[in-house]
C-alpha cells in the first residue's frame, strides 16, 4: 500500500481536502467539547437541553474526526455514521432552535444551523459526505 493511499481514498486524509476534513472536525471536536465541559460545569441549570446537546455534538465531532483521521473499512464507517448523525442533528437542532427558541434559551453548536459558527456546522457534513462519497467511489473494488 502507497503513503498516499494510506489514509483511504485517493490521496485519503493524509493529503488534500482529506486532510482540511480532518483538520476542521478536530478543531470543531475541541472547541465543542471545551465548550461543553465550561457550560455543563458552571451553568447547566440554566439551560440543560442546549447544554447537554453541545456536548453530544461535541461527542459526534470527535467521532467524525477519528473516522476520517484513521484508516480502513470500519473507520470509514464510523465516520460515515458519524458525519450522518452530525447532518441530521443540526438540521433538527437548527429547525428546533427556530421554532422554538425559549427552549433553547442559550445556543448550541448547531443552533440556528451553526450560526454562531458562520454556519460552518451545516456545511461541514455535507462536505464530509460528498468527501466521503468520492472517496468510495475512487476506491478500486477489491
Amino acid at each position: 500500500m502507497s503513503a498516499a493511499r494510506a489514509g483511504g481514498g485517493p490521496g485519503g486524509t493524509a493529503t488534500g481536502l482529506g486532510r482540511v476534513l480532518v483538520a476542521v472536525y478536530g478543531v470543531f471536536a475541541v472547541a465543542a467539547t471545551s465548550r461543553a465541559a465550561v457550560q455543563i460545569a458552571t451553568r447547566f441549570h440554566e439551560a440543560p437541553l442546549a447544554y447537554a446537546l453541545s456536548a453530544f455534538a461535541a461527542l459526534v465531532y470527535v467521532v467524525a474526526t477519528l473516522g476520517l483521521a484513521r484508516t480502513g473499512p470500519r473507520w470509514r464507517s464510523v465516520a460515515w455514521v458519524a458525519v450522518t448523525v452530525e447532518l441530521v442533528g443540526v438540521l433538527t437542532v437548527g429547525t428546533l432552535s427556530l421554532a422554538d427558541p425559549q427552549a433553547f434559551p442559550d445556543a448550541t453548536v448547531w443552533s440556528v444551523y451553526g450560526r454562531g459558527y458562520v454556519f460552518v456546522p451545516l456545511v461541514l457534513p455535507v462536505l464530509g459526505l460528498l468527501y466521503l462519497r468520492s472517496e468510495r467511489r475512487a476506491r478500486p473494488a477489491a
